[in-house]
């Protein structure tokens, strides 16, 4: 009777040893949403865009999901301030943006790509950048409007000052010069 006596009560304490552990957090993950279901989002609960134009065959682009969009700091605050939206330069299917159609574009194929889709084109090539590169992150604010285009891999110490930024409108108030040296490093802390 002692013995499973002490083996209740040895029970017990595992069990309540278990039950008394912190909780490990779920691991954060971006919500990704369409351009589509981004803008429509947009609509009605005014929030930045943030859209990660990628290509299939792009080494760093694949790199960035692995390494910079799994991290919880980065994922959370896309999560909280931005409308995330994963675009594949290359997808077949049309999106409508603001009343137009854009539609993939098979004139523009290369040895890598079988061509490319119009919006990725309109996101990433303009008057300060006429060429394109993967990945490339851009910011699109409130209204619709393209704020920033930045080409490259990013990791999440250097993606994340970027993304608040914009995502606390900071670029309305100084110059990213003037914000990464007086402004990030408290924030970052």
């Amino acid at each position: 009777m002692k013995q499973i006596a002490g083996c209740i009560i040895l029970l017990l304490v595992v069990a309540s040893l278990a039950y008394a552990q912190p909780k490990q957090e779920e691991p954060v993950a971006v919500k990704w949403y369409s351009i589509e279901e981004a803008a429509a989002l947009q609509a009605k609960t005014p929030k930045k865009i943030f859209v990660d134009v990628y290509a299939d065959w792009c080494g760093p682009c694949k790199m960035m999901d692995r390494q910079t969009f799994t991290d919880p700091k980065v994922a959370a605050y896309l999560n909280k301030y931005y409308y995330p939206v994963k675009f594949n330069s290359e997808q077949r299917e049309p999106v409508t943006i603001g009343g137009r159609t854009f539609v993939f574009r098979s004139e523009y194929k290369s040895a890598r790509s079988p061509g490319l889709h119009e919006y990725a084109i309109a996101l990433l090539i303009d008057e300060n950048n006429p060429g394109m590169g993967f990945p490339s992150t851009v910011y699109i604010d409130e209204k619709g409007q393209k704020l920033q285009m930045i080409s490259g891999f990013l990791v999440p110490d250097i993606i994340l000052p970027i993304l608040v930024f914009f995502g606390e409108d900071y670029y309305k108030k100084m110059s990213w010069e003037a914000y990464e040296k007086d402004v990030w490093p408290i924030i970052k802390k």
